[in-house]
């Protein structure tokens, strides 16, 4: 397996730019999943680690070896794509191996190679069926298998799991990592789906219009969002955003917003008084409190998940979500005060949305 180095990449066709300068460092045997919103450049990134797309300017290496020249099959990668692309003439046996007959690879090595893969994905009793005789995680995983043969320095994953059911996704996001966890393999993971991103990846790299917005841990991202963008993509129910403006009074530190609610703040909060800001915390952040200092929201929605109660209510004139384990039951417009927990509570410029340090 091999580390993957990103160094100012861009991409533009024609005049328009759509990748400006990204860095990224992918080391060796870790899983990475690029995560952003449709249109983001995620997926031209990856093609372009395949080779299946040129670069503009910047440099990409695979195992310490510039590759911006080198074709798509010299660069000891396998790309598993979202349309599973089998070859639907041919066995699931036969399409595991077409690449090593195209390598010439000799039988013996290659019954050998299909017959492990096979194994290691569950896919024995089916190596005689067609695709077409297949549901739709076998056929991802026949994919899957056809690059495990191949044994390649890196693995990328386009979309695998857009086309499946959600039952079905959860079951096959489980079997990737365990397949990664087992193989050691250095992995690029493409996917729109944050929580795919959250449970899956070593690290995370967050995408917007062809930038890199902040790069970390699953953890790291939930905790430490560097602006509102990652705030409210990473988590869901997303991060309650709140305009008002940072006060200061008496020592004590508090977010009034429009309507003169005072949302409160630690004692250390940063930002200067009067300082146009957004209050953030998450939903799951956000307790019930009995007493009437709590911040009085009404109650819009109430959405029993059985593991926990989902709530939108209408706070200072803006709509919020709010997270229960208990199971509450809530009437809409009824009115409940909330506590939000402040080393939880996040501060953002209302300007660029910068989170403030």
């Amino acid at each position: 397996m091999a580390s993957v180095e990103i160094r100012n990449v861009g991409k533009a066709f024609g005049s328009v730019e759509i990748i400006h300068g990204i860095d990224i460092d992918i080391p060796n045997e870790h899983f990475v999943v690029l995560v952003g919103p449709s249109g983001c450049g995620k997926s031209t990134l990856l093609r372009m680690i395949a080779g299946l797309e040129a670069i503009t300017r910047g440099e990409i290496s695979i195992g310490g070896r510039v590759v911006n020249r080198v074709p798509p099959k010299e660069r000891d990668i396998a790309m598993v794509f979202q349309n599973y692309a089998l070859y639907p003439h041919m066995t699931v046996r036969d399409n595991m191996a077409f690449a090593l007959k195209l390598a010439k690879v000799d039988t013996a090595t290659i019954d050998e190679k299909v017959k492990i893969a096979a194994d290691t994905l569950n896919l024995t009793p089916y190596l005689d069926r067609y695709p077409r005789q297949l549901s739709g995680g076998q056929r991802q995983r026949v994919a899957m298998g056809r690059c495990i043969v191949r044994n390649p320095q890196v693995f990328l994953f386009d979309e695998p799991l857009s086309n499946l059911d959600a039952k079905l996704r959860v079951q096959m996001r489980t079997e990737i990592r365990a397949l990664h966890q087992r193989l050691k393999a250095t992995s690029v993971y493409v996917t729109h789906d944050q929580i795919e991103a959250m449970t899956m990846a070593d690290k995370i790299v967050v995408m917007r219009d062809g930038r890199v917005e902040q790069m970390g841990t699953p953890l790291e991202l939930y905790d430490y969002p560097v602006n509102t963008f990652v705030a409210g993509f990473i988590g869901s129910p997303a991060m309650n955003l709140i305009q008002g403006t940072r006060r200061q009074s008496n020592g004590t530190a508090f977010v009034e917003a429009p309507d003169g609610t005072r949302l409160p703040l630690p004692d250390q909060a940063p930002g200067s008084d009067g300082q146009p800001v957004l209050y953030g915390v998450r939903p799951e952040h956000l307790g019930l409190s009995g007493k009437p200092e709590g911040v009085a929201a009404e109650v819009n929605v109430v959405e029993p998940t059985g593991s926990e109660t989902l709530v939108v209510a209408n706070l200072a004139g803006m709509e919020i979500q709010s997270a229960f384990r208990e199971r509450h039951r809530f009437q809409p417009g009824q009115r409940i005060h909330l506590q939000p927990q402040l080393p939880q509570v996040h501060l953002f410029d209302a300007d660029n949305g910068r989170r403030l340090a």
